[in-house]
């Protein structure tokens, strides 16, 4: 549990360095802390030197090994470093996101720690808004984690819905089967063919200034991904509840930003079913009609997100209007061996657009590298003799399976300034969501 300013505890913690004036007892070792009894004060040592992404891993570590409930003295961290409010925001940041009592369904359940944040008038702006910002990262992982079970296409959707009614001004909207089928989107239907679970659409709409562009951020929502016909092996099938992470992203995101009341103009989209094998599954080599008119051929239906994310997109631009647009998905493993669990893929060929979100993942203190979206990514997929397009390429002699995944959706932007962000490989760790690139989204929109 967090707290802000108020009664607190008996222990204070204090962040010094080597060169502040304490108790000798005091160990100024770097990421040592000191328990001074007397003065009820735990004195933690960092550097004036250490970046605001290792504050940030500095305080997930000690969360994860403190015994005790503390007061935390924000303004002791202010005061060494000259980014104040960048520290301040890191540090609130990671202790709301550690410290958050994450789904466990078990007999006897293991309690939080409570922290209160003790800080100055200074930083109420800041405090607010990372307060509002983690809130809903918090909301978007415990999404992620639901069992596959309990985290169905039906199941998140009532979620969403339960918690955008909290907030004024979000409009939503579910769609089921009935109204893909009306609006033609052959390519998500054609995923959930085999799925006993009605598919769900949930947008979310939230309008502060109908001047700002209206942005669409559409979500991968694979609640599991068995493969279909391409059925994953064993190994493959763990974490594949988290494939639909970035429908719970682009959804809390908005809902943040309406908290917040932002002025911005936003829309996100959750493609949520699940990918199923059956009598009714899909087969390779199938053609499919999307949304957008362009026929797909079904190379492997291992290949799914960018179905439904083509889809989404279509219904964004057509029905929905956005002028600007991301994708958020778990949508290669091939971004995790090229960037590993470490920064989030990101792809365009809008070089202004991608300027403004680089400054925003900076703001949000999120690491991001962007990948290649060159012509030549699509030609893999014209091999088709028959549809206009094939979901990915046959062979695997060219690699570049990121790179060829965002050319197949860039091939459904209809022009509009596009970014796809791959989060297959910082979407969770250790059996646990992180909601990344959500707090960029927010950030970006937000200012």
């Amino acid at each position: 549990m967090i707290t802000f300013n108020s009664k607190g505890f008996d222990i204070t913690l204090k962040a010094i360095t080597k060169n502040t004036n304490v108790n000798n007892l005091v160990i100024k070792e770097l990421k040592t802390s000191t328990l001074i009894t007397e003065e009820k004060t735990l004195y933690l040592c960092v550097c004036d030197k250490m970046s605001i992404f290792d504050i940030g891993n500095l305080i997930k570590s000690f969360v994860k090994e403190n015994k005790i409930d503390l007061n935390i003295d924000l303004n002791s961290f202010a005061k060494i470093y000259e980014n104040k409010k960048e520290i301040v925001q890191a540090v609130i940041e990671a202790f709301m996101f550690a410290n958050h009592q994450q789904i466990e369904m078990k007999k006897e359940i293991s309690k939080k720690k409570t922290y209160n944040l003790v800080y100055d008038k200074e930083f109420d702006s800041v405090v607010e808004n990372s307060r509002i910002k983690l809130e809903f990262v918090n909301f978007a992982r415990d999404l992620q984690d639901l069992p596959p079970n309990l985290g169905t296409a039906i199941d998140i959707a009532n979620i969403i819905e339960s918690k955008a009614k909290e907030i004024q001004n979000v409009k939503i909207s579910i769609l089921g089967k009935q109204e893909a089928i009306d609006y033609g989107m052959g390519l998500y239907l054609a995923v959930n063919a085999a799925s006993y679970v009605d598919p769900r659409i949930v947008i979310l709409e939230y309008c502060g200034d109908k001047n700002q562009p209206k942005t669409g951020l559409i979500g991968k929502g694979i609640t599991f991904d068995s493969g279909g016909y391409n059925l994953k092996p064993a190994n493959y099938l763990k974490n594949m509840k988290y494939d639909m992470s970035g429908a719970a992203i682009a959804s809390a995101t908005v809902l943040a930003l309406a908290k917040r009341k932002a002025k911005c103009n936003v829309i996100s989209i959750a493609m949520l079913t699940d990918n199923r094998i059956g009598g009714k599954a899909t087969l390779p080599e199938s053609i499919v009609k999307s949304m957008n008119g362009k026929t797909v051929e079904i190379a492997d239906t291992d290949a799914e997100g960018r179905l439904v994310l083509a889809d989404g997109m279509t219904y964004a631009i057509r029905e929905a209007k956005v002028e600007q647009l991301f994708t958020i998905a778990t949508l290669t493993g091939s971004i995790f061996s090229a960037l590993g669990k470490w920064q989030t893929g990101a792809f365009t060929t809008n070089d202004s657009f991608y300027e403004e979100f680089e400054l925003a993942s900076t703001r949000s203190q999120e690491k991001i590298w962007r990948m290649p979206l060159l012509k030549e990514h699509l030609e893999p997929l014209k091999f088709t003799k028959i549809a206009d397009i094939a979901s990915c390429e046959l062979s695997n002699k060219d690699g570049g399976y990121s790179c060829t995944a965002a050319a197949f959706l860039n091939e459904f932007s209809e022009n509009k300034p596009y970014i796809h962000l791959d989060i297959a490989g910082t979407a969770d760790f250790e059996e646990r969501g992180l909601a990344p690139m959500q707090k960029t989204l927010y950030e970006l929109l937000n200012n």
